[in-house]
C-alpha cells in the first residue's frame, strides 16, 4: 500500500497546486483509512467534518490504488465540480497518468436522432431548440450541462434527449453518433468514473432486477455524501407512474403517427388525452402527498378509464406492424405502462405504501417499499469490491447505527474526523428565551423578532432556514410589514430566482437577508463575512403523515421498534446537523446559529440536538452573543 504522508505533510505536492493548502491530521488519517478499505476491499464509514478536506481524502488513496474505483456525488453540479476542478489537480499532484471519466444518466445527453424527428415544435420552444440546434455541432460531450444558454428545466429537453424506455438502442440509425453509448464506453475503459447517485441507484436497480448493469464493473466504490442515499434508494427500489409521462408519451404518439391516415387510432389518442386530464381533475386539488387508500374510491372509475384508453391505443399501433422503430418502441412502453397501472388500480397484497403526489399540474403515483436495507445489503456485501462511505453528517455523536441499519451495514464500524475549525471559539448557538412552541400560529413572528436584533451586531449577512414553505412565506410577509427589522439590508426570498442567482447575489451583496426552505440547508457554500448567522426556526421532524416517513414507521413497528426514537429522531438531528453546518465553511469563519425550537430545553430528547453541534458552546443571553459578536469584531481588525 502506498504511503501517504508525502501528500498531506508539510511538504506536500498540493501546496504549489492549491492556495492555502494546511496539513491536517484528519485528512491523512482518512486517507490511510480509505487506502486500506481498497486494498482489502473492505466497507468503511467515514464522517468527516466541515475543512477536514474528505475529497482529496478519498481521491488521492483512489487514484494511487490502481483499482478500478467510481466515485459518486449526490449532486449532478457537485459531479462536475469533482470531475473538471478536482481530479485535474489531484492527478497533477500524483503525477501519474490516470484515465477518468464522467458519466450522467441518458437524459443528461442530446439525442440526435431525436432532434431530428422533432420538427414542428411549439412557438415557445423556438428558441431552445434553436440553440440546441446549433450546438450540436460544437459538443463533442453532448452534456446538456455545456449548454448554459438553455435552462435545465426547459421543455425542450425531454424532447431531444433519451429515456430507457424510448431509446432505440442498436436499432438507431444515429447509433454510431450516440453521446450516451460514447459516455458508457468511456467509462468502460477509465480507471476513475464520476457518477451521481441516480445514475448508481438506477445501475444498482437494474442489476436487482435481473438486468445486465450499465455501469462499468469496479473493485472500489466512493459514496460522497452518502446521508442522501437511503432515501434515494426507496424511490428507486419502488414503483412509481406520472400525468406527465403520460402526456409526453401521447405527444410522441401523435407526431410518430401523422403520416398514416388513421382516424380511428386519432379518436382513441384522443381519448387517452382526456383521460388523463380526468384523472387530474378527480384527484385532490390541494397540493401534497396523500395515501392512495384514502382517495381511491375517487380515483378508480378514471383510473379503469385511463387502462382501458391505454389498451385502445396500444392495439391501435400494434396493427400499424413493423412501421417504424420508433412505433415498436412506444408499443412496448403502452405494455410497460398497462402493467404499472394494473399493480397501482389492482388489490393485490404489496409490502409498501401505495401514495399520491399532487403537484399543481401534474400528479404521480408511487408504490414506496416500507424497507430496502435488505437490497441494499445484497448489493454492497460482496468480497470483491471496496465500498466507502463518507458525509459530513452520518453519525449522531459517535453512533453509526441508525445509517448503518438503514443501509443494511450490519456491524461495519464508522470513523470520526470532526472540523479541524476552532468551532468551540468561531462558533455560538443561541437559543432564544419565552418562544412560542412550533405550533403556535405566531411561532414564526416571534422568531423573527427574537432573530432580527441580532443584525445589529455584526455587518455579515443571514440566513433564515425554515421547515416549511408557509412558515417562509409568513416570514416573507412580516418582512413586509416590519422593513426597519432590516436595517436597511436586502432581502432575498427563495422561489423569486433560481438557486444558484440568489446565493451569487448573497454573496455579493455581503450583508443580505436570505429567506430559505430544504433546498438551502445542504450543498450550500458561502465563506467568509457574508453569512455570520443562520436561524433555524423548527427542528426539521418530517410529519409522520407524509408517505415516506410513514412506510419507514410502519417497517420499524413490524420490527417492534420505536419509531420516533429509531428514526423521526435521528433524521431530525442530522437534518439539524446539515443545516447549522451552512455556517462555518472556512477556518477564518464566525457565527452564531440560532435554534428557535423552544423543544430544544424543554423536552428531554433537545440534549441531542446540541449534541450533534457540539463543541460549540450555548447560550440563551443576548448580551452573550452580543459580545462573541464584539469579540470577533477586534480579532478580524487585528487579522
Amino acid at each position: 500500500m502506498t504511503n501517504l504522508t508525502e501528500f498531506f505533510g508539510k511538504q506536500s505536492p498540493l501546496k504549489a497546486l492549491l492556495p492555502g493548502f494546511q496539513p491536517r491530521a484528519g485528512q491523512g488519517w482518512m486517507a490511510e483509512a480509505v487506502a486500506e478499505a481498497i486494498a482489502n476491499s473492505d466497507k468503511l464509514v467515514v464522517e468527516a467534518g466541515t475543512g477536514t478536506g474528505k475529497t482529496f481524502a478519498y481521491l488521492i488513496p483512489a487514484l494511487l490504488s490502481g483499482r478500478k474505483t467510481i466515485i459518486s456525488t449526490g449532486t449532478k453540479a457537485l459531479q462536475d465540480q469533482l470531475y473538471h476542478r478536482d481530479l485535474p489537480l489531484v492527478g497533477k499532484a500524483i503525477g501519474r497518468p490516470v484515465t477518468t471519466a464522467l458519466l450522467k444518466g441518458r437524459a443528461n445527453y442530446l439525442c440526435v436522432q431525436r432532434l431530428d424527428q422533432l420538427t414542428d415544435p411549439a412557438s415557445g420552444l423556438r428558441a431552445d431548440l434553436n440553440e440546441v440546434r446549433e450546438w450540436r455541432y460544437r459538443t463533442g460531450s453532448g452534456d446538456k450541462a455545456e449548454l448554459i444558454e438553455v435552462p435545465e428545466d426547459s421543455p425542450v429537453w425531454p424532447l431531444v434527449t433519451s429515456t430507457a424506455d424510448n431509446c432505440l438502442g442498436q436499432k438507431c440509425p444515429e447509433y454510431n453518433k450516440c453521446h450516451v453509448v460514447k459516455a458508457r464506453r468511456a467509462a468502460q475503459e477509465a480507471d476513475l468514473v464520476v457518477v451521481n447517485h441516480h445514475l448508481l441507484l438506477a445501475d444498482l436497480a437494474m442489476k436487482e432486477s435481473g438486468f445486465v448493469e450499465f455501469l462499468p464493473g469496479a473493485e472500489a466504490i466512493i459514496l460522497d455524501e452518502a446521508h442522501q442515499i437511503p432515501d434515494l434508494a426507496v424511490q428507486f427500489f419502488g414503483i412509481s407512474i406520472g400525468s406527465r409521462e403520460i402526456e409526453r408519451l401521447v405527444d410522441e404518439i401523435s407526431t410518430l403517427t401523422s403520416p398514416y391516415s388513421q382516424p380511428d387510432l386519432n379518436r382513441r389518442v384522443d381519448a387517452l388525452q382526456t383521460a388523463v386530464r380526468d384523472l387530474r381533475a378527480t384527484a385532490p386539488r390541494k397540493e401534497g402527498r396523500y395515501e392512495l387508500g384514502d382517495v381511491i374510491n375517487e380515483l378508480r372509475r378514471p383510473l379503469d378509464t385511463l387502462l382501458h384508453a391505454i389498451h385502445d391505443v396500444q392495439v391501435a399501433v400494434a396493427e400499424l406492424g413493423d412501421s417504424s422503430i420508433e412505433l415498436e418502441k412506444i408499443h412496448e412502453q403502452l405494455l410497460g405502462l398497462t402493467e404499472r397501472l394494473t399493480i397501482f388500480s389492482g388489490e393485490d397484497t404489496w409490502d409498501g405504501l401505495r401514495w399520491l403526489e399532487v403537484h399543481a399540474r401534474s400528479l404521480r403515483m408511487h408504490l414506496t417499499p416500507l424497507d430496502v436495507s435488505s437490497k441494499l445489503s445484497g448489493l454492497i456485501n460482496n468480497d470483491f469490491q471496496a465500498w466507502i462511505f463518507t458525509s459530513a453528517t452520518l453519525a449522531i455523536g459517535d453512533d453509526f447505527s441508525h445509517f448503518g441499519s438503514r443501509m443494511g451495514l450490519g456491524g461495519v464500524a464508522g470513523l470520526t474526523f470532526p472540523s479541524p475549525f476552532a468551532l468551540e471559539q468561531n462558533g455560538l448557538i443561541y437559543l432564544p428565551p419565552d418562544l412560542p412552541q412550533p405550533s403556535d400560529a405566531d411561532h414564526t413572528s416571534a422568531m423573527l423578532e427574537a432573530v432580527t436584533p441580532l443584525l445589529d451586531f455584526t455587518s455579515g449577512g443571514m440566513f433564515c432556514l425554515f421547515t416549511s414553505h408557509r412558515a417562509l412565506n409568513n416570514a416573507r410577509k412580516w418582512f413586509t410589514a416590519h422593513t426597519s427589522a432590516l436595517g436597511g439590508r436586502t432581502l432575498l426570498v427563495q422561489g423569486d430566482a433560481p438557486r444558484d442567482d440568489l446565493l451569487r447575489r448573497f454573496r455579493q451583496i455581503g450583508d443580505a437577508v436570505l429567506l430559505g426552505t430544504g433546498s438551502f440547508w445542504e450543498g450550500v457554500d458561502v465563506r467568509g463575512d457574508a453569512l455570520s448567522i443562520v436561524a433555524i426556526d423548527k427542528l426539521p421532524f418530517a410529519s409522520p403523515a407524509d408517505p415516506l416517513m410513514m412506510a419507514r414507521l410502519e417497517f420499524i413497528r413490524r420490527q417492534g421498534g420505536n419509531g420516533f426514537m429509531d428514526h423521526q429522531l435521528p433524521v431530525a438531528a442530522l437534518s439539524l446537523k446539515q443545516g447549522a453546518g451552512r455556517l462555518l465553511r472556512d477556518a477564518t469563519d464566525s457565527g452564531v446559529v440560532v435554534l428557535c425550537d423552544p423543544r430544544i430545553t424543554g423536552k428531554r430528547y433537545g440534549r441531542m440536538f446540541l449534541q450533534c453541534l457540539e463543541p460549540m458552546p450555548y447560550t440563551s443571553a443576548l448580551n452573550e452573543v452580543s459580545s462573541f459578536f464584539a469579540v470577533h469584531k477586534r480579532k478580524g481588525k487585528v487579522a
